[in-house]
């Protein structure tokens, strides 16, 4: 009997039973009448085994207590219940009442299975729905994929596109810039009517002064009937009263040229210095680059004059005649055709691309400043017809400050006695200061002078490193060639 009460425990049959009662009353209302009843005799079937099964536990047990142990237990328990259970009941509603809730029962079970079946009908809808739904949704998600690439594609293109218009952007904004830098240039050259209106009055007093000495020749002529004499230069006695243009106006293209010469400094000078700082940061090395641009452009200014002045004595000297010499002559040919100088910047811009104090950025190049080296070598040429011509005073890093030929710059150091750098040259009338040049002297100077032969061989080519040492520049200032072709 135990073996079969343990047996009854382990298979968990009453729990079996629960379960099944709750699920079915869970599903009730959602099956139909005939899962309903499958069900329910489901439920008696397995009541009936548990039944059967504790009926032989009771046998069992009744059969271990012997002939008459549990006999009141059965008298009074389980007879009474099997009499009870087993007994006809009489109905206690009419034959009319019964056959009404059957067909009440019956119109139920219908309406039941007609629930079912729309029930079913719908989900299979909501089924087919829903995988429509799906498929959009893929579909969807197949066209967001496709412009996520699409997207994609065209950051890439618009990256390319934008550094490209950039780069552009850059170029256009350079040459806008130094368009507005040359039309600054011809605006204030058409706000100076004053010189232009000296220089028609000199031409009116040196026609009036022309025609003057024309009457005396031809009062001369009729005097006397034999032709002039070719007179040399040392003997001649009209030079004092012939004089030539050149010589006329003089003095007035002197104060004209100082002046325009005062006017780079405070005008293109800047200019160039703001342009510069765009890509230079140092501007100990934009001043540099001012300052050796300045002395280059009078170097090749210098060069071009003698050359032009040398083709214009050939051109002139088989028919040139006159009181004047041949050298007046091409001089006062240069001072009415200034026009003829054809400035090369490209002469002055690789003078400085091998010189070895400056750098620049490889990006950029020194034609950045031509609008300083163009005017610059205009004034330079100009200063030339001048007798004595002016010129620019020889400078090197290092020398001894002189107080005559410059100043010194705000961010000097006013007791140091050598100059580091210069900022601007000075212009000289032979040995006289024209006008004062800007020098920065510092302590460091010193240093450097005393450094450099410790820091350059002879043997090492130019570089266009800015952390050149001062030594190697000083020695190129003072080499025969420059000497020549700049400082004489």
């Amino acid at each position: 009997m135990a073996e079969s009460l343990r047996r009854l425990t382990q298979t968990s049959s009453f729990s079996v039973l629960q379960d099944k009662l709750e699920s079915w009353d869970r599903d009730y209302r959602t099956i139909s009448c005939d899962q309903n009843l499958n069900r329910c005799c489901e439920l008696i079937e397995l009541a009936a085994k548990l039944q059967g099964q504790l009926f032989a536990i009771l046998n069992l047990t009744a059969a271990e207590g012997g002939q008459y142990a549990g006999v009141d237990t059965l008298k009074t328990r389980l007879l009474p219940w099997l009499g009870s259970s087993f007994s006809i009941v009489r109905p206690s509603v009419s034959a009319d009442t019964s056959l009404q809730l059957l067909q009440d029962s019956a119109e139920k079970d219908r309406k039941i299975r007609e629930l079912s079946l729309s029930h079913g009908s719908d989900m299979q809808k909501m089924e087919t729905r829903l995988s429509s739904t799906r498929l959009q949704l893929e579909s969807v998600r197949a066209q967001l994929l496709d412009v996520q690439k699409e997207l994609e594609e065209t950051k890439s293109r618009s990256a390319t596109t934008l550094l490209a218009t950039e780069e552009e952007i850059l170029q256009l904004k350079a040459d806008l810039h130094s368009a507005q830098e040359q039309v600054e240039v011809y605006r204030r050259r058409l706000h100076v009517p004053d010189d232009y209106e000296r220089q028609i009055r000199l031409l009116r007093e040196e026609l009036l002064h022309l025609n003057a000495e024309k009457a005396v020749l031809q009062d001369r002529l009729v005097r006397s009937p034999s032709p002039l004499p070719r007179l040399g230069r040392p003997t001649s006695p009209l030079r004092g009263e012939s004089p030539t243009r050149a010589q006329l106006t003089e003095s007035s293209r002197r104060a004209a040229l100082v002046s325009r010469f005062s006017g780079l400094y405070t005008t293109e000078r800047l200019e160039a210095q703001n342009l510069l700082r765009h890509y230079v940061t140092d501007m100990e090395m934009v001043q540099k680059i001012i300052f050796i641009a300045v002395v280059e452009s009078f170097r090749s200014a210098k060069l071009a004059y003698r050359q032009f002045k040398l083709r214009v004595k050939t051109s002139l000297s088989s028919s040139h005649f006159g009181p004047e010499s041949l050298e007046e002559a091409a001089v006062d040919y240069i001072v009415r055709n200034l026009d003829l100088y054809d400035v090369q910047t490209n002469d002055v811009i690789n003078a400085m691309n091998v010189n070895p104090q400056i750098s620049f950025p490889p990006e950029v190049d020194f034609s950045l400043i031509s609008v300083l080296i163009r005017e610059t070598c205009r004034l330079a040429f100009a200063m030339q017809t001048l007798d004595p011509p002016l010129d620019l005073a020889f400078a090197c890093d290092g020398e001894l400050y002189n107080d005559t030929k410059y100043c010194r710059s705000f961010d000097s150091d006013f007791t140091a006695p050598l100059v580091t750098f210069h900022v601007w040259p000075a212009l000289m009338e032979g040995n006289a200061v024209i006008v004062k040049g800007e020098a920065v002297t510092r302590r460091t100077a010193m240093w450097s002078s005393s450094h450099r032969n410790l820091s350059t061989s002879p043997g090492r080519s130019p570089s266009l490193s800015p952390t050149r040492s001062p030594g190697m520049n000083s020695r190129r200032s003072l080499s025969p060639e420059r000497l020549k072709t700049s400082h004489l």
